[in-house]
């Protein structure tokens, strides 16, 4: 069994407050549950106006399958247009 574990730093340049960055993470976090096989969820910079990291995690047998379902879901947060990636990292454990 193999956990990935994908942590991203968004920045979002243009809100005018927390309700603003709460509503376009929820639309980014709904838009990454419908598309992938994946848990994702708000995990750190709640109270910061600009800034949001999400976490997102997909269980499989196979690596290989986790690292593109990852990379697709990094991907889709980019193409988005609502937030710029500062930061990403992905970690595998193995059980």
């Amino acid at each position: 069994m193999v956990v990935g574990v994908l942590q991203v730093t968004l920045h979002l340049e243009a809100v005018q407050g927390l309700k603003e960055k709460r509503s376009i993470v929820q639309r980014l976090l709904a838009r990454i549950r419908n598309r992938y096989p994946v848990s994702a969820a708000e995990v750190g910079d709640q109270e910061l106006w600009r800034s949001a990291v999400l976490g997102v995690v997909m269980v499989s047998s196979s690596e290989a399958l986790v690292a593109a379902q990852l990379t697709r879901v990094e991907e889709e947060l980019e193409a988005s247009g609502l937030a710029e990636i500062v930061g990403a990292d992905i970690e595998y454990i193995h059980f």
